[in-house]
């Protein structure tokens, strides 16, 4: 038997603003969404993967997420590391960065933590 990811799911507090920094600083893209009275979900992607990010913007939350220890994250490699970590400073969003491991995270805003790992030759 065999299992393949497919996405990993995000709720978040404004739905404008997620996908604006997910364009902004992954450069994922709208896949598709599905909508109804109670809430909105969006999927994210771009052409290096299969995998997806699903957004989900709940019209009854309008309090942030409590995300605890925040002890999660989803990692994304880059072929030009100096390039994406000078872009997530300007940005403002890198929250943690380990120089001797070579990896940095940043935040999203509503508190998820993205890992940023360069291409390993």
């Amino acid at each position: 038997m065999k299992f393949q990811m497919v996405h990993e799911n995000h709720n978040v507090s404004d739905l404008a603003r997620s996908l604006e920094f997910y364009e902004k600083a992954l450069g994922l893209q709208e896949k598709r969404r599905k909508e109804s009275d109670a809430y909105t979900i969006v999927y994210l992607g771009n052409e290096e993967s299969h995998f997806e990010l699903e957004l989900t913007w709940l019209k009854e939350h309008p309090q942030a997420y409590d995300l605890g220890e925040c002890e999660f994250h989803l990692a994304f490699r880059t072929d030009d590391y100096a390039a994406a970590h000078k872009l997530h400073e300007e940005m403002g969003c890198i929250c943690f960065e380990n120089k001797a491991m070579g990896i940095y995270f940043i935040e999203d805003p509503d508190g998820y933590w993205l890992e940023i790992v360069p291409t390993r030759r």
